[in-house]
């Protein structure tokens, strides 16, 4: 019983934590219990602060998004992912005016 309590308890501040993780600039984003979605103008050199580290978009070419999150510049395909300073990074949907980019622990 008390274990089930405990866990209950540091669900809930791990649920808190990445809720209250995220933060952006002129970028939108959206955190929740799974992780935070990233909408970047896809012109402008936006940053975000997401789950304690930086994010920011490089650049989009033939569908596929350059991105530097914690320091490593990555490159990561519409509907791909990958992995970035202990995240996984995902790029949702690729638009004329914008980029979804989805952040997990």
């Amino acid at each position: 019983m008390i274990r089930r309590a405990v866990l209950s308890v540091m669900s809930v501040l791990a649920a808190l934590v990445l809720v209250a993780g995220c933060g952006g600039g002129s970028s939108n984003v959206d955190c929740g219990l799974d992780g935070c979605t990233v909408t970047f103008p896809r012109s402008g050199d936006a940053v975000v602060s997401v789950l304690g580290v930086d994010a920011r978009l490089v650049g989009v070419q033939d569908g596929t998004a350059q991105l530097e999150v914690a320091g490593q510049q990555i490159t990561v395909p519409v509907g791909g992912e990958t992995q970035a300073g202990g995240f996984t990074v995902g790029v949702e949907r690729v638009t004329d005016t914008e980029v979804i980019v989805r952040v997990r622990a």
